[in-house]
């Protein structure tokens, strides 16, 4: 009889994942997804893009590519990175992953022995959460506050924990709390991994997605000591389909970095790498995320506005300035998964917040609902139904 490694043997699925099979049901409205506005991905683009190469070099595509990414794309993420994020590459390096999660996978891979200690925030995604699990490390949960993670709380979760290996944060409209990480906090967080020894993981695959308020620097940005990793993901402003990210990593921990990924999938897919390349020679990409903030802007400032009107009794939320979630309390009353079963009876899909705990069985009264996938027309429907499958 076989068995399954201790790792895996006690994790469940993602409980995002397992819903989304419920929302391919016909008439189901998902407010569970996460996946971007399908108005938003630059279809005609990339088909001009891909039959160009497939017209010019088919073979260029085709081949094995370096495990480190296509070169010609990380010159320019270095180059945009730069200039838009003043990210220097002084001291890191950047290579191109398949997809944000494998950031994490890597760096995990990299940094963590079974048994080590990763701190996050809580709640937080399940897909990373997941990964840290699968490499057997235990996780150390610190809440978050309206402006992100509570630093008295870090501080006292590294005291606690000296096998720490890494601090995992998501800076920018969490997920799936929404909130952002204050720029006080974000000093106050690189002070102390750079006083304790600790890695920061720093994921921002929505910090392109700002649809108010003004933009903050990355943590990275400040990063003068070579102790920030940070994931970047095509995911949300190009195409999730494509699977390209990446991770601009310390220079020191660049070799391991790259083993790992060898190890992994031996390199990025060469087509989809060239077409992002290509995206930034032929098309205006920052113009690109200037359109799409608009979409998301006025899908979340809809779904907000028909919380106010319809749930304002039983739910509260803090307004994210960008990305694509509401976090949303249910009132002390209310059973949490009873209301999400209920919610499927009429047809409306939301992911019970106990997905995002660091343990899924303690209490919870959140749920967390999506804006970018569902219509404008879905979004008002879907919220009325919420509203009505309480009573």
């Amino acid at each position: 009889m076989f068995k399954i490694s201790d790792n895996f043997s006690n994790m469940k699925p993602s409980a995002t994942r397992e819903i989304l099979k419920v929302t391919s049901q016909p008439g189901m409205i998902a407010f569970a997804g996460g996946s971007p506005d399908t108005s938003a991905f630059p279809c005609e683009e990339v088909k001009k893009i891909s039959a160009e190469i497939f017209e010019e070099n088919p073979v260029s595509a085709l081949v094995y590519g370096v495990s480190e990414g296509y070169e010609p794309l990380r010159n320019t993420l270095k180059k945009w990175l730069e200039k838009n994020d003043n990210i220097s590459f002084d001291n890191s390096e950047i290579i191109i992953t398949s997809g944000g999660t494998q950031v994490m996978d890597l760096a995990t891979r990299v940094l963590t022995s079974k048994g080590d200690a990763v701190i996050c925030e809580e709640p937080s995604f399940i897909g990373s959460l997941n990964c840290f699990r699968s490499h057997g490390c235990r996780l150390v949960g610190v809440e978050i506050d309206d402006d992100g993670m509570n630093i008295t709380k870090l501080e006292k979760a590294i005291e606690e924990n000296p096998d720490a290996r890494f601090i995992y944060t998501i800076p920018n409209f969490q997920n799936p709390g929404g909130t952002t990480l204050s720029l006080e906090k974000r000093k106050a967080m690189y002070e102390l991994a750079k006083k304790r020894g600790l890695i920061i993981l720093e994921d921002d695959p929505y910090g392109k997605l700002r649809t108010a308020g003004e933009n903050l620097p990355s943590i990275k940005s400040m990063d003068s000591e070579g102790i920030v990793i940070y994931a970047g993901s095509f995911s949300k402003i190009l195409a999730p389909g494509i699977r390209v990210a990446y991770a601009v990593v310390p220079k020191n921990i660049v070799p391991a970095f790259t083993i790992a990924k060898q190890v992994s999938d031996v390199h990025t897919g060469v087509l989809n790498q060239m077409i992002v390349s290509r995206w930034f020679d032929e098309y205006d990409v920052d113009k690109h995320i200037f359109d799409i903030q608009k979409i998301y802007r006025r899908k979340l400032n809809l779904m907000c506005d028909c919380l106010d009107k319809y749930c304002a009794d039983f739910i509260k939320y803090v307004r994210p300035e960008g990305g694509l979630f509401i976090w949303a309390r249910l009132d002390d009353g209310i059973d949490m998964m009873q209301y999400v079963k209920k919610l499927l009876e009429y047809k409306v899909a939301v992911v019970p917040g106990t997905a995002f705990m660091i343990d899924e069985g303690a209490p919870c009264q959140y749920i967390r609902l999506n804006f970018s996938t569902p219509s404008d027309e879905n979004i008002v429907k879907g919220v009325r139904l919420m509203a009505k499958a309480l009573k």
